[in-house]
């Protein structure tokens, strides 16, 4: 049974800390706030999931044991991601889990994460868990199978108005109050909804494409004094193969859409998140008109049980080749970081891997 700390008593705390509880492990969950704590124990755990577990331990950042745990899961803001992160891996447990976005656009401390992480033999594992979904699965037995032909473009979008967000978070009047409406500090569409991105990106491995080498963006800002973030992030995509593709997302639409779709020269794959409420769906179609549709009944606690899953048996074999690397978590940040500099200088932005996580990447 492993043991768990979880860093941050916000949504994302939360879920971890059941999911955690679901899979049998023992969680401390801390937070710098006595009163998100608090919060927590009296509103939001037993208003998502029925009743308080007193099985969980709750502790102030200051007052939480240090060493001895099997995994260390961070669900904290972004721009405190990297830092945490690198505090946990002194403390030498078998894997950390950095929830999404990895880190701030900027890169900071990216490099000298996965570096130290290495050298200690701790494994870092990222939060975009719609890549290890069962609709995501299947989609890539689909498009790796062969039979749609030829690949010819990938887009993934995902367009949400984050009012789902602050409805999650009621403590919150709006995104002022957190990173969210900061895209600096990692939010905005560019970081909220980096699954986008990090799909995408999956999917282009899976079959083959390769890397992204090649972003040009276009962003709406909203920008008043006060906040500063992208409601709408528009990417066009080139990987290391010549796959041209595109990425749309927002923070605007209602109804969501995340849907992603790979058109080949034989036929289609569609997958949808939320096709209608509490399923997932795959659709795949050919050229002479034949179609298949895939359904996946799941709850949103599944999504982070399903998530765990892997990170155990990922670790039970080689934690590099997990979709949920932190190479993979890295190279999505890369490409936000590219999207940014795209914008903020008007023209196409090349990322060069030799030089690692770090904006030097970014030519």
């Amino acid at each position: 049974m492993f043991k768990i700390k979880v860093l941050g008593a916000g949504s994302i705390g939360n879920h971890l800390s059941n999911a955690s509880r679901a899979m049998g492990w023992d969680v401390d969950l801390c937070d710098i706030d006595a009163a998100a704590l608090e919060r927590t124990r009296t509103q939001i755990y037993p208003s998502r999931y029925g009743q308080w577990d007193e099985g969980i331990r709750l502790f102030e950042s200051k007052d939480a044991p240090k060493g001895g745990y099997d995994l260390i899961f961070i669900g904290t803001p972004p721009d405190w991601h990297v830092p945490l992160a690198l505090e946990a891996v002194k403390e030498k447990p078998r894997a950390i889990l950095v929830e999404k976005p990895f880190c701030t656009p900027d890169m900071k401390d990216a490099q000298a994460l996965f570096d130290a992480a290495a050298a200690a033999g701790v494994a870092v594992f990222t939060g975009y868990d719609h890549v290890v979904g069962k609709a995501s699965e299947t989609f890539s037995e689909i498009v790796t199978s062969g039979r749609l032909g030829t690949v010819e473009t990938l887009d993934v979008e995902f367009r949400e108005f984050w009012g789902g967000i602050f409805s999650a978070h009621p403590w919150l009047s709006g995104p002022g109050d957190t990173y969210l409406g900061y895209w600096k500090r990692g939010g905005g569409a560019s970081g909220e909804h980096s699954h986008a991105i990090n799909l995408w990106q999956h999917f282009a491995h899976e079959i083959g494409a390769g890397r992204v080498t090649q972003v040009q963006a276009s962003m709406d800002f909203v920008s008043d004094g006060h906040v500063d973030y992208d409601k709408l992030c528009l990417l066009h995509l080139t990987t290391e193969s010549g796959l041209v593709g595109r990425v749309v997302q927002d923070v605007v639409t209602n109804p969501p859409r995340k849907w992603a779709r790979l058109q080949a020269s034989n036929g289609y794959a569609e997958w949808q998140c939320g096709f209608k409420p509490g399923v997932d769906a795959v659709f795949e179609g050919g050229a002479q008109g034949q179609s298949a549709e895939h359904l996946f009944a799941k709850t949103r606690p599944d999504d982070f049980i399903q998530e765990l899953r892997h990170i155990e048996a990922a670790l039970s074999s080689d934690p590099t080749e997990s979709s949920l690397s932190i190479a993979c978590g890295l190279e999505t940040m890369l490409v936000v970081a590219a999207a940014h500099k795209s914008v903020h200088e008007n023209r196409t932005v090349t990322i060069d891997y030799t030089a690692g996580y770090t904006e030097a990447a970014l030519k």
